[in-house]
């Protein structure tokens, strides 16, 4: 029997600091007037008295380690409980969804996803968008930290190869998981405040500029408009993209940067592919929008730049109209939303590193039909990949396809038609943002969607980012025995 208790107590330590949180945007709403601030306080009171019972009732399990079933249910836990309270001011106060709607809303927040089911973001009061801001920088913050401590640990689709590759290297200078995540904290603080500061240099408002901090850094995606960007071409494209692309680099490699080690962080062959592949996907499309209409060279690569950047990243942002590109920036896009950016950062999808671990495999097994008896270990970065962790990356590649395929064709069966149901899924299981198709053409958003295809949607967020396994795993009758 799994002892739940270590699990409950950091379950709820987390519940309390969601409570205290929930006091900004209460604040900014009450002091504008608005019910909407008495709203949050009923909200806050709801979640911190949950976060104090389970804290109380479980502090006689302090002290004990977690063992890895623990961080298992810790992991899934969290992503699953939590978005349920962080819900709650959507729906209770503005913009008064309905219960599938805002937990849709707060697992794309905190999942980092940045799909919404809210139309007239301009008109929703500021404490309510400072929230969805801050459900993605959280969101952000706490998957860095699950990236970095818990889930090499937990060897989930090859993560276990960061148990070496990074732990390793700096451990002998961050010995301890706390000085980890202080580190990581300070990292993640100062990309945040400097994102902040230059969005308010370049004109964004107070709000905008804060909100879009948060979601950047957190490659979240939710902004306080519904035109999203395309509010600040220019200056805030080419600004946003930095900082998208900067999101998605392991954080290991900021800590290691900050500590005197930039040798790590230039040498890294998963950042160097991922900026490589950015690259050519950024110039392949701004060539051919160029070539197949005429348009200008500046402002198509600039627009190309922050939407296959936003894309790729996961963070949800657009500027202009990019549905309206055609097929071609439709397959790349697509393509560059299943890698993903980096392992260890808050990006989601496939990510870079598994990415090159499948290439490599499938490049090994195209030699050796030549040459069959070939001794030809699969490498990355010099080093010999085992194949335990092989074959947890194909796995999870599959698997990852395979899931696509199986939600985007039960999507269909809550009535959504076959293009919207495909790239929703394919958004949601990358933690994506962007949404393509009939359905979205109204809005833009997800509002148009039934409930069922929320629900599938919520799911599929969470799944895409907890890596598949960390919830299938907890299915299996042999997780539960001892």
């Amino acid at each position: 029997m799994v002892d739940l208790r270590p699990v409950a107590y950091v379950i709820g330590r987390i519940l309390i600091v969601l409570a205290i949180l929930m006091l900004a945007p209460a604040i900014i709403d009450w002091r504008a007037g608005l019910a909407n601030g008495y709203d949050f306080l009923a909200c806050a009171a709801l979640t911190g008295v949950v976060g104090a019972a389970l804290s109380l009732s479980t502090g006689n399990a302090l002290g004990r380690a977690l063992d890895t079933r623990q961080a298992y249910l810790l992991t899934a836990g969290i992503w699953f409980l939590v978005p349920f309270f962080g819900a709650l001011p959507f729906w209770i106060g503005a913009p008064g969804l309905s219960l599938n709607n805002a937990y849709f809303e707060a697992v794309s927040g905190i999942t980092t996803t940045g799909a919404t089911v809210i139309y007239g973001l301009d008109e929703l009061p500021a404490g309510m968008n400072l929230w969805r801001g801050m459900l993605n920088w959280l969101g952000g913050l706490g998957i860095a930290f699950i990236a970095m401590i818990f889930l090499p640990l937990m060897r989930i689709g090859g993560m276990q190869f960061f148990r070496t590759e990074g732990f390793d290297t700096f451990g002998k200078a961050l010995p301890r998981a706390t000085d980890i995540a202080l580190q990581l904290l300070y990292v993640y603080s100062g990309l945040t405040l400097a994102c902040i500061a230059t969005y308010s240099v370049i004109g964004m408002t107070a709000l905008d500029a804060v909100v879009g901090g948060f979601a950047t850094v957190a490659t979240g995606g939710f902004f306080p408009s519904d035109i999203s960007f395309s509010k600040y071409v220019g200056p805030g494209e080419y600004v946003g993209s930095l900082f998208m692309i900067l999101a998605a680099l392991p954080y290991i490699r900021f800590v290691q940067l900050i500590n005197g080690s930039p040798r790590p962080l230039i040498q890294d062959i998963q950042i160097r592919s991922y900026l490589l592949w950015m690259l050519v996907a950024v110039l392949a499309v701004t060539l051919w929008r160029v070539l197949s209409t005429g348009a200008e060279v500046e402002p198509t690569f600039r627009e190309t730049l922050f939407n296959l950047s936003s894309i790729m990243t996961g963070t949800g942002f657009f500027s202009g109209s990019f549905m309206g590109w055609g097929g071609f920036a439709m397959l790349v896009a697509f393509i560059v939303g299943l890698i993903g950016g980096c392992s260890g950062s808050s990006s989601g999808a496939l990510t870079v590193f598994r990415v090159q671990i499948a290439l490599s495999f499938l490049t090994r097994e195209i030699r050796k039909i030549g040459n069959p008896n070939t001794v030809d270990p699969v490498k990355y970065a010099g080093r010999t990949v085992d194949d335990d962790i092989l074959n947890a990356v194909m796995m999870f590649v599959s698997g990852y396809v395979f899931i696509i395929g199986v939600l985007s064709v039960a999507m269909t069966l809550t009535g959504v038609d076959s293009v919207s149901a495909l790239f929703a899924v394919w958004q949601a299981m990358g933690n994506i943002g962007y949404g393509f198709g009939p359905l979205m053409e109204r809005t833009g958003t997800f509002v148009d969607f039934p409930p069922g295809a929320i629900a599938i949607m919520s799911l599929s967020m969470l799944l895409g980012r907890l890596g598949l396994l960390a919830i299938l795993v907890l299915v299996l009758p042999s997780f539960w025995r001892r």
